[in-house]
């Protein structure tokens, strides 16, 4: 990125995750849309935590202010020390290229692109050399069970191995804090199991922070260690 001077900190190095009051709206300031309400949550480094509530809770909202997908209304968040809401642009853009790692539900793979070019396509952005992108890019596809499907395009890959991929594009960059938002949505029951059993497997051996969005509570129970609920844009107990 062209930004090369040192992204803003905090002294709070104890949490991976820390929001106070944080709020965002949408919508004309005459007839505004809540999508938070001052949401005040830590997250310890390493801690695998659960956002779960219906739609239009404000999971999904709060997972992209953390990912550095959109900015608070008001209120702070700092992500590893970091305060999000001061960064420039081209510092959010760093921090979801070294900070943080996102599943989406919809996969967003590019359809042109073989599997290994949809994971190796981050490490384009950080400027990394083509060999290292190559190698990174096949070690994880290795670690998702993909490592002979490397040169196959999503549209001959299942919806599971669509995940895979999405997954192993998210973890490449071995990111601090994993973002997942709803990562099983599309899939099947069985299908399932296999990548929140990928996705668990991962944050316990390397103490990755995770966030993990969902409405299943069992999803949420299966492969977090605390659930945090959300409704109408607040925190309940």
């Amino acid at each position: 990125m062209s930004s090369s001077k040192a992204l803003p900190s905090s002294t709070n190095s104890a949490a991976a995750i820390r929001t106070v009051d944080l709020a965002k709206s949408y919508g004309a300031a005459s007839a505004p849309v809540h999508a938070l309400r001052g949401v005040s949550v830590e997250v310890r480094r390493g801690e695998r935590v659960a956002l779960l509530g219906k739609s239009g809770s404000g999971k999904s909202t709060l997972l992209n202010i953390l990912g550095g997908l959109d900015r608070p209304s008001s209120g702070s968040v700092e992500v590893e020390g970091r305060d999000l809401a001061r960064m420039t642009a081209d510092e959010l853009a760093r921090h979801r290229l070294a900070t943080v790692g996102i599943i989406f539900q919809s996969f967003n793979l590019i359809p042109s692109r073989t599997a290994l070019e949809n994971v190796a396509l981050p490490m384009v952005f950080a400027g990394r050399p083509r060999g290292q992108r190559r190698d990174a890019a096949r070690r994880a596809l290795e670690a998702v069970g993909l490592g002979q499907r490397l040169h196959h395009r999503p549209a001959e890959l299942s919806g599971g191995e669509h995940q895979r991929v999405a997954i192993a594009r998210a973890l490449v960059n071995d990111p601090a804090v994993l973002l997942a938002d709803e990562p099983t949505g599309n899939l099947d029951s069985a299908t399932s199991a296999e990548v929140v059993a990928l996705i668990a497997g991962h944050v316990r051996r390397h103490g990755t922070t995770l966030v993990l969005v969902t409405h299943d509570e069992e999803l949420a129970r299966a492969c977090t260690e605390r659930v945090l609920r959300l409704r109408d844009g607040q925190l309940i107990p």
